[in-house]
């Protein structure tokens, strides 16, 4: 039996081609593998042994060789395999193990193009890809976490079909994320990352009960292990709706820095949101915009929960609560409720992952572009189009509301008043009921929006919603502008005293 060794990730190497002498095998190995492997005293073969041919244009070509390939690929269940393979002295190759140059690294490290070029893996997924096709009588392994599940399944005679053919997938995966890394750093440095083809890859982090509803098959990929490093089951199951969720209130609540902020979500949308100078502060403001819509919804902690707020989450059902942290103490309290779903990052703060990109589904296809996010300086740098100059707590809250209105689906507008939000409206087909429904809530709830600050995420049309925003006793507006009728909006913000402000960019979320 033969096995060939060729791994940039050398880490477990030794011990594995080890065990692998003990059982049998030959091993082949090329370079800086073959040179470590001969370091620690193990039996190798050098690849050019096999291939009669010397490695060969600075290393670029080792292991093409139909030697190689040969022993690999042909059938051991076909006497013509087996007869050609004797006749063109071509032996047996029964275990691949090879992962490849480090191509992520080097784009993390350096700009230099030729040494990214370099760091382009040929022969390593052409080995994989041969050695997979042929599962049948090859094993092929491509993850180093495997080594010991490798080695156990040869010494107990589990090396089945069933167990490769396990192998073979992930070595396809394996082979299919380089590449479509590659492609997609080409096409970033080249064609401004909307290349002629987008791959989009993620890796499995875990299977959820279902999806949406319960006929439809869900699970949680992740990118850069932001699930792996971030994500910490204290209490419950997250189901697919749970993480949309936790993302959607996340979002918000992390975009806030140091901030003791919580968002308060409840399918996709905020119903609640703060930032007092505690955590329970914040709560207990957030709750208050829409205790209705918040009873079942998921909530996002830009911080650590300790038990004075554990006892007031208690006080309503809360599905899921997803905190940088919790005490002991804390996680006791809100286990008494039983249905309540308890995860955390392990942080002091929420850490997100600032994806560049996003897609989204339709028939089809899918539509890609770049992240939306609200820039550090946009209310510091928007128009004021008035008369009238925002306060200190204006200007802060117009900060809040901006954000807010960013992570909210649109047709949006939100109300936020000392640095609380009192009203939102979302997801309507025209602005001015986004307006009214916000209101109409308000004015049920018993919640005073006077001296509030609007925020809308896409330019006004009309001047009706000023007018609706001047009932309620708004004083600042905060919009895009670029409306053709940006002028009557104006005039209608001055004939009402308002101060309005226009950034300039627009924050849809469809």
């Amino acid at each position: 039996m033969r096995a060939l060794i060729s791994v940039s990730d050398k880490s477990g190497v030794e011990n594995f081609a080890k065990e692998l002498v003990a059982l049998g095998y030959e091993i082949i190995s090329t370079g800086g593998t073959y040179k470590k492997l001969q370091e620690a005293g193990i039996a190798v073969i050098e690849a050019n042994e096999v291939t009669k041919f010397p490695e060969c244009f600075e290393g670029r070509v080792k292991t093409l060789n139909p030697y190689i390939h040969g022993g690999i690929l042909h059938r051991r269940d076909k006497q013509s395999h087996l007869d050609q393979a004797k006749e063109l002295g071509v032996e047996g190759i029964d275990l691949v193990c090879v992962n490849l140059y480090p191509f992520k690294a080097t784009i993390e490290k350096t700009d230099d193009f030729e040494e990214i070029i370099e760091n382009i893996d040929i022969g390593g997924p052409a080995m994989v890809r041969s050695a997979a096709k042929n599962f049948a009588s090859v094993i092929i392994v491509t993850d180093t976490a495997d080594y010991d599940l490798v080695i156990n399944n040869l010494k107990n005679n589990t090396n089945t079909e069933e167990f490769r053919r396990d192998l073979m997938i992930k070595a396809y995966e394996h082979t299919a994320a380089y590449d479509s890394m590659i492609a997609n750093y080409m096409n970033k440095r080249f064609n401004n990352s909307m290349g002629a083809k987008q791959f989009i890859v993620g890796t499995k982090v875990f299977d959820t009960r279902y999806g949406e509803n319960p006929h439809q098959k869900g699970a949680l990929y992740e990118f850069e292990n932001q699930f792996s490093d971030k994500f910490i089951v204290v209490k419950g199951e997250p189901s697919f709706n749970n993480m949309g969720d936790i993302s959607g209130a996340a979002k918000i609540a992390a975009s806030f820095g140091e901030d003791n902020a919580v968002c308060i979500v409840k399918h996709g949308n905020p119903c609640g949101f703060a930032i007092k100078d505690t955590l329970l502060e914040s709560y207990t403001e957030a709750l208050k915009c829409d205790p209705i819509s918040a009873f079942g919804g998921v909530v996002a902690v830009n911080g650590i929960v300790e038990k004075d707020l554990a006892v007031k989450m208690n006080e309503i059902f809360l599905e899921v609560v997803f905190a940088a942290d919790f005490t002991e103490e804390a996680v006791e309290e809100l286990s008494r409720k039983k249905r309540i779903k308890l995860f955390k990052q392990g942080t002091k703060k929420l850490e997100l992952s600032k994806d560049p990109y996003n897609f989204k589904m339709i028939d089809g296809g899918f539509v890609y572009q770049d992240s939306d996010r609200v820039g550090d300086d946009e209310v510091k740098n928007a128009e004021l189009k008035t008369k009238r100059v925002a306060t200190a707590q204006e200007i802060k809250d117009m900060e809040i509301a901006v954000k807010v209105a960013a992570g909210t689906k649109s047709n949006c507008v939100v109300y936020i008043k000392n640095s609380a939000m009192v009203a939102v409206g979302m997801g309507m087909t025209s602005r001015v009921d986004a307006a009214k429904a916000a209101l109409r809530k308000a004015e049920d709830l018993g919640l005073d929006v006077t001296g509030s600050v609007l925020a809308s995420e896409a330019f006004f049309p009309f001047r009706d919603s000023i007018d609706e925003a001047n009932k309620a006793g708004v004083k600042c507006v905060i919009e895009p502008g670029g409306s053709i009728r940006d002028d009557e909006v104006i005039a209608a913000a001055d004939e009402f005293g308002m101060a309005l402000y226009f950034t300039g960019i627009r924050h849809f979320l469809h």
